[in-house]
């Protein structure tokens, strides 16, 4: 049977809590895993991995890194115990050279929340070999996207291409004691520009969302969590919204497809 082309993407991973209580965003991501045929590996690029240089995991069973702190204790005890794919990583290191990126093996790398715990969700018996790349600290939104541009071949066989991040994220801002408090107008505002531009293919306006976007610093104080949405956007072109809502006010928990 051939290969099917798997779609890219976008993952808000909330708060680490998710792992435990995932409620419309677990059903959410049970739903993608369950439309798409099984891949034969995942890729995934996590707000979480930051580095002076582009890498990705090469190690064979990298750890499930339990990357915060004064949580309940029950999520400390949580393993994603998926293999890694050394041969798939150094092909994919193959390919970001070919393309003239300067990308470097990892083996030791341990797997952040930014990639287990939507795994969880997606693929729970953790059978499928997992893949990280790292976000290089000095890499433009459009070098993020090239990225994901130069591994979207990988979708043709049949791995799965993911950007884990949020489509806002401000943790000072949050009603840490309230999940289901209402939603400010300055993150509703933020999120409702992003989905008007992917859904009109202006990418360019997404790229420059630090200057073009309603309340930019406000919901990314830092850049990292949105990062995630460039690579995504570089691995595939045909938009589409999965999953939308807000958890603890202002936590974007978008889920976008890219085909």
């Amino acid at each position: 049977m051939p290969l099917a082309t798997l779609p890219a993407l976008f993952i808000s991973h909330g708060s680490p809590m998710l792992a435990l209580d995932a409620g419309a965003v677990g059903a959410a991501l049970h739903r993608v895993a369950s439309n798409l045929p099984k891949p034969q590996a995942i890729v995934v690029m996590s707000a979480h991995w930051q580095s002076q240089h582009l890498e990705v995991s090469t190690g064979h069973l990298p750890e499930t890194w339990h990357d915060f702190r004064g949580f309940p204790k029950e999520l400390y005890q949580i393993r994603y115990p998926a293999a890694g794919a050394p041969a798939i990583a150094d092909q994919i290191i193959e390919q970001l050279n070919h393309a003239q990126l300067d990308a470097r093996p990892n083996a030791i790398r341990p797997r952040d929340h930014g990639v287990w715990m939507p795994l969880l969700h997606l693929y729970p018996e953790a059978d499928i070999p997992v893949i990280q790349v790292s976000i290089p600290l000095h890499y433009s939104e459009s070098q993020l996207a090239y990225i994901g541009q130069v591994l979207s071949s990988l979708r043709q066989q049949q791995i799965l291409l993911i950007g884990s991040g949020s489509i806002t994220h401000n943790l000072a801002e949050l009603s840490w004691q309230n999940p289901n408090a209402a939603t400010p107008s300055w993150a509703s505002a933020f999120r409702n520009w992003v989905v008007h531009q992917l859904s009109n293919d202006d990418r360019e306006a997404v790229f420059a969302w630090k200057t073009a976007a309603p309340h930019a610093t406000q919901n990314h104080p830092t850049d990292e969590h949105l990062s995630p949405l460039f690579f995504a956007m570089g691995a595939g072109e045909r938009f589409s919204v999965i999953h939308s809502s807000f958890a603890h006010g202002s936590l974007g928990m978008d889920i976008y497809r890219f085909d």
